[in-house]
C-alpha cells in the first residue's frame, strides 16, 4: 500500500443528495432542524434558497465512499473507521444536488498482525462548485 502514497482517487459516480436522503438522516440521528427539513420554511427564510444537507450526512458519505473509489485495496478483509482529524465543513449542499468524493493517500502506517493505518485526504462536494462542501482527514485500519 505504501506504493501509493500520494496517489488521487475519486468515487466512480455522482452521489444524489436529495430530500429523501436528508430526511432519513434526520429521522437517524434525531437532528430535524428546519433548515435540513422543512422545505417551504428553507426555500422563504434560508439564505440558501432550499434546504441544506447535514454536514455531518456529507461526512458520513466520504467514509462510504472510500471504499468506491478504490483507496481502501480490493482484497482487505476489513477497513474500520479509526479516526478523522482537521474535518471542516466550508459549502452548504442544497437538496437535489449531486456531490464527489476525492481522496489522496497521504500516508500508511504498518501495525502489524496485517494491520495499516490509512490516512487520507478527502474531500466532498458539488462538481461545479468552487468551494468542497466538506474536507476531512479520515484515518482507516485495514485489515489484509
Amino acid at each position: 500500500m505504501s506504493d501509493f502514497i500520494g496517489q488521487e482517487f475519486a468515487s466512480p459516480a455522482a452521489i444524489l443528495i436529495d430530500q429523501d436522503r436528508i430526511n432519513g438522516f434526520a429521522e437517524a440521528t434525531g437532528d430535524h432542524q428546519w433548515i435540513h427539513v422543512d422545505v417551504e420554511r428553507a426555500r422563504k427564510e434560508s439564505p440558501f434558497g432550499a434546504p441544506i444537507a447535514h454536514g455531518f450526512l456529507t461526512l458520513s458519505l466520504l467514509a462510504a465512499e472510500a471504499i468506491n473509489s478504490g483507496v481502501i485495496p480490493a482484497d482487505a478483509k476489513a477497513a474500520l473507521n479509526y479516526g478523522l482529524g482537521k474535518v471542516r465543513f466550508l459549502a452548504p449542499v442544497t437538496a437535489g444536488s449531486e456531490v464527489r468524493a476525492s481522496y489522496k493517500l497521504a500516508s500508511v502506517e504498518d501495525k502489524g498482525k496485517g494491520r495499516s493505518l490509512l490516512t487520507i485526504e478527502s474531500t466532498l462536494g458539488e462538481a461545479d462548485a468552487d468551494t468542497p462542501a466538506v474536507v476531512a482527514e479520515l484515518m482507516a485500519m485495514v485489515i489484509s
